[in-house]
């Protein structure tokens, strides 16, 4: 069952990225400014009067053809006329452009102080452009989360002091995708994380000990052999959340609207539940001079519902990152180990 959830969760991530990654590109292949769209307005515009003044030629010109062809006019007149025609509808055309890049040069001489729109076009045709609109940047952010450090697990009354655990030894490391969203819309003081999250908590037991499970019971026990290492590791998935405050950096143009948490303060504090997904023992040790590795995977009488509360306070991309599980490691009736973990916690703003 936890290796069906385990794939499950990854299969999900997955196409969760991709369709992060495709929504932020489609977003800039569609995205134009609204001096873009005037400027395709104004293209399109002087396509039309030239095509309708060439029609109109042709339509003239065929007509004289006809009289010609009748005998009405002489080949001279039709002629003369003919190049009249031509010169009258070339100038159209170049009046008609010239009254469009007028209005284009009125509309970028007055954008800063005019009202919210212009109106562009001739008679029964019009194009409202909005110069004044504010297109704030995205509310939810999306980056990958990593964290490292020390880990260690203590019962009530404990210290690091007397740990069954090596403090050196022992170490965590996190890895997921997290999404940020702004509470507030005009203001980023107070922000929400939340996203998805494998971690993996090792433990290095003191005094040449190894993890023994016996039916419903799993303590610590002395090897007959000398460990070169004994690990016990447990892997989890969980959802963390987090409330995140600190200042930003406010970026404002004509057309956007950025805020900006880059080497500034930041105090996130919330939690995490999710699952228990493995857990496995590695030894190394020599047996009449030949090496040994072994992996052992049992269920060690653990609780398979993972929950606990975690923080982290630094600058930029790098905080100082800890976490406490409130679930205790193995089941009843074994001893109440928590589980805990100090290090640091990188992401990208």
């Amino acid at each position: 069952m936890k290796t069906i959830i385990f794939y499950i969760t990854l299969s999900l991530l997955s196409v969760g990225l991709q369709e992060v990654s495709a929504q932020e590109v489609a977003s800039k292949e569609v995205e134009l400014t609204s001096e873009e769209k005037a400027r395709e307005f104004f293209e399109k515009e002087k396509a039309e009067i030239v095509a309708k003044e060439k029609e109109k030629l042709k339509y003239q010109v065929e007509r004289i053809n006809g009289e010609l062809e009748r005998g009405e006019i002489t080949s001279e007149e039709a002629e003369k006329r003919k190049k009249e025609l031509a010169e009258k509808h070339a100038k159209n055309i170049e009046n008609k452009i010239a009254i469009l890049e007028n209005e284009m040069e009125l509309r970028d001489r007055n954008a800063d102080s005019s009202g919210s729109y212009i109106a562009i076009g001739g008679k029964g045709k019009a194009l409202d452009i909005n110069i004044n609109t504010k297109k704030y940047d995205k509310r939810t952010t999306s980056d990958l989360v990593v964290a490292a450090g020390f880990n260690n697990a203590l019962e009530k009354g404990q210290s690091l002091n007397n740990s069954d655990f090596k403090l050196a030894g022992s170490r965590f490391f996190e890895i997921g995708w997290a999404w940020k969203t702004r509470v507030f819309e005009k203001t980023n003081w107070l922000r929400v994380r939340y996203g998805l999250s494998f971690q993996f908590n090792g433990l290095k037991p003191t005094n040449n000990r190894i993890f023994v499970e016996d039916g419903n019971e799993t303590y610590l026990q002395e090897f007959a052999l000398d460990l070169d290492k004994s690990k016990f590791r447990m892997d989890n998935l969980v959802v963390p959340v987090h409330f995140e405050i600190g200042p930003s950096k406010r970026t404002e143009t004509e057309s956007r609207l950025h805020f900006s948490t880059y080497k500034m303060l930041k105090i996130g504090f919330g939690g995490y539940a999710g699952f228990n997904i493995g857990e496995r023992q590695k030894l190394k040790y020599e047996d009449d001079g030949d090496k040994v590795k072994e992996k052992l995977k049992n269920n060690y009488n653990t609780n398979d519902l993972v929950y606990g509360l975690s923080a982290y306070l630094g600058w930029g991309g790098a905080t100082l990152y800890g976490k406490y599980d409130l679930n205790p490691i193995f089941q009843d009736p074994n001893r109440e180990l928590h589980n805990f973990s100090l290090g640091l916690r990188f992401d990208v703003d």
